[in-house]
């Protein structure tokens, strides 16, 4: 499913269990459900300041077992808040693996609605969004960080 953003458009896939990919990129074999369905509707509510918690649910389909602990402690980061990549680390048992959790934002399946646009470096700089150190990925990144009022 593709929508409309202030950012441009996002593709939408899910399963029977939930919300498998939002992308900035057009999804081939993408399904419409009523988990795409209710993603729609919340991450227009989001772009339009008045969501702040996203209750579709959500099922990965890939990544490794350490990528997806880090990924449901990004659920975890408030909006309006930020994290460091060390931060991070130490939520997840990992406190060395600063890089790792870089690795994993950027292998991220399902952007915005699990944020790590919220994971900024440990100095308070914006290091990379959509595996991009400039351009485009930071870009966004701000964009997302401004929505919620993060300076």
């Amino acid at each position: 499913m593709e929508i409309t953003t202030p950012i441009g458009s996002i593709w939408l896939d899910a399963n029977e269990k939930g919300l498998t990919q939002v992308s900035f990129f057009s999804i081939d074999n993408h399904q419409t459900n009523q988990w795409t369905e209710q993603a729609a509707q919340e991450l227009a509510a989001y772009f339009s300041g008045t969501l702040k918690e996203f209750t579709t649910p959500l099922s990965f389909e890939k990544g490794t077992v350490f990528q997806r602990k880090v990924w449901e402690a990004l659920v975890d980061i408030p909006y309006g808040e930020t994290r460091s990549y060390l931060d991070v680390a130490i939520a997840v048992n990992s406190a060395k693996a600063v890089r790792a959790i870089g690795q994993a934002n950027r292998n991220n399946p399902i952007p915005i609605i699990v944020p790590c646009h919220r994971v900024i470096g440990k100095n308070g700089k914006l290091t990379g969004y959509m595996g991009e150190t400039s351009g485009e990925g930071l870009s966004i990144k701000s964009y997302l960080l401004e929505l919620e009022n993060i300076r």
